[in-house]
């Protein structure tokens, strides 16, 4: 039999072990951990990159312009910058409205793309004339209850961000603006009297679709109307000097502004982007895991890569269309980039969206039918397509079962949401407009919203 002696030091030696079992990582061990993780992370981005490592997927700073992708035709410069800012929110410029009396002076382009929302709508559906309120107060931006339905000017298909676009070349999920690069033999598309027209001024997608954005959603740019505006007139001359004055003031050079703000507006301060510049602490260690997820077994990079974690390409997820309640004038069935191009190969294929700050916005896929990250994540996984009209052949050859677990599905919505989520994006919004009116909406309502009143 032990002595009581014994019996104490083997207890001890138990107890020891047991406790040991049960404290958490000591200092030196979460510093491992931390470094491991780093470097696999490191070896993953090496790979997704073809050898150029960390810096490819850097965005520049939004004031270094010459490092931004930008439209030879377009040159950015700090004027133009300036003055697509506050044309991109002026509500002033509304003023080719259906009804006067309701809609004039009361939408800009920002009601479907603004700041609170990640340059989104926040809305299945963004509504510019016709609508009433603001999209994040209450139960958000509205139809008018007065306006026909035919004549609400809605979003057929669910807005896209606005975000990162200086890395598209065509945009809008068919990708129909844009007169260069995969348009380019496209040409029997560009129908005249139609938006697609414009893609005959030779401009990237950004430059087209703001200036045919301009006026599918009857705002109105010309000499008068700089005249009336105070500013306007003077801010086109120092951002146009060269043009004659008869084409000086017009959508065409207010869509080139618009653009080039457009394409400042980077989301360079989110937390992933501080850690590619070397801050290695700016991410949790889920992020760090859920960043090497998302470019190795999760395959995201494969449609998602470069600074804005993007493509110019389209493909075929079998998500569902924009439809069901609540949504108006929106298609029975959209196409996508076949819809465009006419070629029944490219039907139901979409264009591959950028993915920073997408949490500020609860609606995704280009029918806004998942309402978080994780659903789009745990849709991907599944591999599953919830549109039956979208035949088999049609669908991604990357669309798959993944075999994420639970953990790695977490890991992964926190990379996305949190590590590319840049919180400081009023920076890209002006402090007042030339006109003095609320923005980016202009009806009583929104003007309440927003305590514009005040």
């Amino acid at each position: 039999m032990m002595n009581l002696i014994s019996r104490f030091v083997l207890l001890s030696v138990v107890a020891g072990s047991v406790l040991t079992g049960c404290k958490k990582d000591k200092p030196e061990d979460q510093i491992t951990q931390a470094v491991n993780l780093d470097a696999e992370l490191r070896n993953v981005l090496e790979s997704a990159s073809n050898g150029e490592g960390m810096n490819f997927f850097i965005l520049p700073e939004s004031h270094q312009y010459s490092l931004i992708p930008q439209d030879p035709l377009n040159p950015i410069n700090s004027a133009k910058v300036e003055l697509g800012k506050l044309l991109f929110h002026e509500t002033g410029i509304g003023l080719a409205p259906k009804y006067d009396d309701m809609g004039t002076a009361t939408y800009s382009c920002a009601s479907c793309h603004h700041a609170q929302a990640g340059f989104q709508a926040n809305l299945r559906q963004g509504i510019a004339e016709g609508g009433i309120g603001f999209g994040m107060a209450g139960e958000g931006r509205q139809a008018h209850p007065a306006y026909p339905l035919d004549s609400l000017d809605t979003q057929p298909i669910r807005t896209p961000s606005a975000m990162n676009g200086a890395y598209q070349q065509v945009t809008l999920w068919n990708g129909q603006f844009g007169g260069v690069g995969m348009n380019v033999g496209t040409e029997g598309q560009w129908t005249p009297g139609t938006p697609k027209f414009v893609n005959n001024f030779g401009h990237e997608g950004l430059e087209t679709q703001a200036i045919a954005g301009l006026s599918v959603h009857r705002m109105v740019v010309d000499e008068q109307v700089c005249a009336e505006i105070n500013m306007y007139e003077d801010l086109f001359n120092i951002a146009f000097p060269t043009w004659p004055q008869a084409t000086r003031y017009t959508v065409r050079t207010a869509g080139m502004a618009i653009a080039a703000y457009e394409r400042t507006m980077l989301s360079n301060q989110a937390p992933w982007q501080d850690y590619l510049r070397g801050n290695y602490a700016s991410m949790t260690d889920s992020e760090k895991r859920g960043a090497i997820l998302f470019f190795s077994k999760a395959e995201c990079n494969k449609c998602h890569n470069g600074p804005a974690l993007n493509d110019m390409a389209f493909y075929a997820l079998g998500m569902n269309d924009l439809n069901g309640p609540g949504i108006v004038n929106g298609p029975t069935q959209d196409l996508g980039r076949g819809g465009f191009t006419q070629n029944p190969e490219d039907n139901f294929k979409f264009k591959v969206p950028q993915l920073y700050n997408l949490k500020d916005s609860p609606f995704f896929g280009h029918g806004g039918n998942f309402t978080s990250v994780r659903e789009v994540v745990e849709y991907k996984n599944a591999g599953v397509p919830q549109n039956a009209m979208v035949a088999g052949s049609q669908l991604a050859a990357d669309f798959h079962p993944l075999g994420l677990t639970e953990n790695e599905i977490t890991d992964l919505v926190n990379f996305i949401e949190n590590a590319l989520y840049d919180a400081n994006l009023m920076r890209y919004v002006p402090d007042a407009l030339p006109s003095g009116n609320c923005f980016p909406n202009n009806d009583a309502i929104s003007i309440i919203d927003q305590g514009c009143e005040l």
